[in-house]
């Protein structure tokens, strides 16, 4: 890592260590999500593998990371936004039996220039309906703007006409789990959804301390998985000297960390407090690692290489398929239809975007 990036690292741990002003709380009229274990261990799952650029294999739910505890799983929606380097997917799963929506992280480029990045958002978008709370427009658009929303919603909708009022799930690492807290509380607050969970791994902070309350009543059922150093949920930078201007995360977090007691590590769940910025969590600790941002629970969470924003897919999904004027593309089946069964390969060959 160059000397530059060493500059910004140092700069924001001085911050974060020397920050310990008046804090604007966080109110906590409603009870906060009970943090499931099996169910993070799962849930990554289904973030790790919207990351792959194969859409065949995501689409058929054949790919390298589509089995073990997601097995069985069925995709409704497969949408690739290429204008916006964006992805997610919408289906049904066996175990839990709910409605998952996974949002990618960031792909293009590189990690590292995108985590430089971060350091220097601003709070610039009155959240519509929320007095006073703030994001970044950002992180709004990317969920809200792009062709991801409709699509999303309409593959919720499909579901639930098939399947009823199951629990809705919406997860995502890193950039992607911003979007799914913005997915879990449009669900709710437009869509009058019931039973929406939403679980993010390395989430950044994406508004101030008022859009955290507002979040935080209205989307109860919300777990944020951090890990040890991980420099992601530090950013952007929070400043206690400054509570009505700095972002802030919502509750609840629950911080991975290990104990090592000679020869012997322990790993650590810890249950965080009902603020959001818990002092004895991830902030009781120096941001600085990007290697504890790609790994949660032990399941790798990036793409398979850095690179400008590429998908694969085969002819065989063509029919599946949709594209409009600007290559973004949809990949939608009936939710009342078995599980697909297409061949993975075809004398044709693959398509590369």
């Amino acid at each position: 890592m160059g000397g530059r990036n060493w500059l910004i690292l140092g700069i924001l741990a001085c911050l974060i260590v020397f920050s310990s002003g008046r804090e604007l709380k966080v109110r906590e009229e409603n009870k906060l999500a009970v943090y499931n274990h099996t169910l993070a261990t799962i849930l990554v799952e289904y973030a790790s593998a919207v990351y792959l650029s194969d859409l065949t294999e995501l689409f058929t739910w054949t790919c390298p990371r589509c089995d073990g505890l997601t097995a069985g799983f069925e995709v409704i929606d497969l949408v690739v936004d290429v204008q916006h380097c964006l992805q997610a997917f919408v289906g049904v799963a066996r175990d839990p039996n709910a409605i998952v929506i996974a949002f990618r992280g960031t792909q293009e480029h590189s990690i590292q220039n995108w985590i430089e990045d971060l350091f220097w958002k601003q709070l610039d978008l009155n959240y519509p309906g929320m007095p006073d709370a703030m994001v970044h427009h950002g992180f709004y658009f990317a969920y809200h703007n792009t062709t991801l929303r409709p699509a999303i919603l309409n593959a919720v909708k499909q579901a639930k006409e098939i399947y009823g009022e199951i629990d809705i799930m919406a997860t995502g690492h890193s950039m992607g789990g911003a979007m799914a807290a913005f997915c879990g509380l449009d669900l709710i607050v437009n869509h009058e959804a019931k039973n929406v969970q939403v679980m993010t791994f390395g989430q950044p902070r994406i508004g101030n301390a008022a859009f955290a309350s507002y979040y935080r009543q209205l989307v109860p059922n919300t777990i944020r998985v951090t890990n040890d150093h991980d420099i992601v949920p530090h950013l952007p930078p929070y400043y206690s000297y400054f509570p009505q201007k700095t972002y802030h995360h919502f509750p609840r977090e629950v911080w991975l960390y290990n104990i090592g007691l000679e020869s012997l590590v322990y790993e650590v769940e810890k249950i965080c407090d009902k603020s959001g910025e818990d002092p004895t969590c991830s902030r009781s600790v120096t941001g600085n690692s990007i290697t504890d941002h790609l790994v949660y629970y032990g399941v790798e969470l990036m793409c398979e290489t850095w690179r400008s924003c590429r998908i694969v897919s085969d002819p065989l999904v063509a029919e599946f398929g949709k594209t409009d004027l600007q290559g973004n593309l949809i990949l939608s089946k009936d939710p009342a239809t078995p599980i697909l069964k297409m061949k993975t390969q075809s004398s044709g060959g693959s398509n590369h975007i």
